[in-house]
């Protein structure tokens, strides 16, 4: 049986511990003896969450088992965490089989040096800050989780659903996270390198009616012709003028919006049909089933067919 000892503390965001605690749950109900959940805080005192909920930990920390698997969930609470705490972990935290935390719960693993010198992930408003502050982390800002070795980082809330899942995936096999998954009506699909945002989402929304146009016209049609040209025209701008404000009120080119949709719609087809690949790229503006497999090795660091047979849910029948 692995024990799972989730550190509570005040102003901890409420869904960073239920989420992950409702996965080892429901992993536990399906195969009895895979796992021990327990809550501590720092005295064994109640804590309230950032959402106004009250949780009531079993232990104290120094009265707490030692942990298979140490979660530290993020939060506002994280932003001015008792010493001792940080202490404990700094203590306690490498007898860990595995560390895990959950959204800004890098930052306490950080203050106790438990990331130097790896590649960890936070949530995508606080990436910048914990490069700053530990320069010795490899903080990679666009995964929506990092596995490094025992440590394990995700990004914002629900990305601890994703990485809970793998963790049982890597314990107990496919089938049980998958049963897990489909109990809590959640994907188990989502791969740890999948980016924070979405096309939409991490292009910021132009300010001109025009632009915000072109943005959604490019979403609805990834595999029309997507030059800045015809981008342009379609803006009633001039090619190099439409580029440059298109950049300076999204945050970045054309070509890499671009880039994002048909990568983003070519996974959901990947995941979500039985459609060939050939088609797919078609489909999504690739000019060839190379040009897509490319993309897919860069970004997503596997060809199409190996992305689908992982995270296709017909894979799995």
């Amino acid at each position: 049986m692995r024990t799972v000892l989730v550190i509570l503390f005040d102003d901890v965001q409420s869904l960073d511990v239920t989420g992950p605690v409702e996965v080892f749950a429901g992993a536990e109900a399906g195969r009895e003896g895979s796992y021990r959940i327990l809550t501590a805080s720092l005295d064994g005192a109640p804590v309230r969450t950032s959402s106004g909920l009250t949780l009531v930990p079993d232990h104290a920390l120094a009265d707490a088992p030692a942990p298979h698997t140490l979660l530290v969930p993020g939060g506002a609470g994280t932003r001015h965490l008792d010493p001792r705490l940080t202490d404990w972990l700094r203590e306690h935290g490498p007898r860990a089989e595995r560390l895990v935390s959950v959204c800004t719960g890098a930052i306490p693993l950080a203050a106790a040096g438990l990331l130097d010198g790896r590649r960890a992930t936070t949530h995508w408003a606080y990436c910048d800050k914990l490069a700053r502050d530990h320069p010795a982390i490899d903080v990679d800002p666009d995964p929506i989780y990092v596995r490094d070795g025992r440590v394990s980082t995700s990004a914002g809330v629900t990305s601890g659903i994703d990485l809970a899942l793998a963790l049982v995936e890597e314990d107990l096999g496919r089938d049980a996270a998958l049963m897990v998954a489909r109990y809590l009506v959640v994907f188990l699909r989502r791969p740890g390198n999948q980016a924070q945002f979405s096309a939409q989402l991490a292009a910021q929304t132009a300010q001109r009616e025009p632009l915000r146009e072109v943005q959604q016209w490019v979403t609805e049609h990834p595999g029309a012709d997507l030059s800045v040209e015809s981008l342009a025209t379609r803006a009633r701008l001039s090619p190099r003028h439409f580029a440059r404000a298109f950049q300076a009120e999204t945050g970045m080119t054309p070509g890499r919006y671009v880039e994002r949709v048909r990568l983003e719609h070519a996974r959901r087809l990947m995941e979500d049909t039985a459609d060939g690949i050939e088609e797919i790229s078609r489909t999504c503006g690739y000019r060839t089933p190379e040009a897509m497999r490319r993309a897919f090795v860069k970004t997503l660091g596997s060809a199409p067919a190996e992305y689908r047979r992982r995270f296709s849910p017909a894979s799995t029948r």
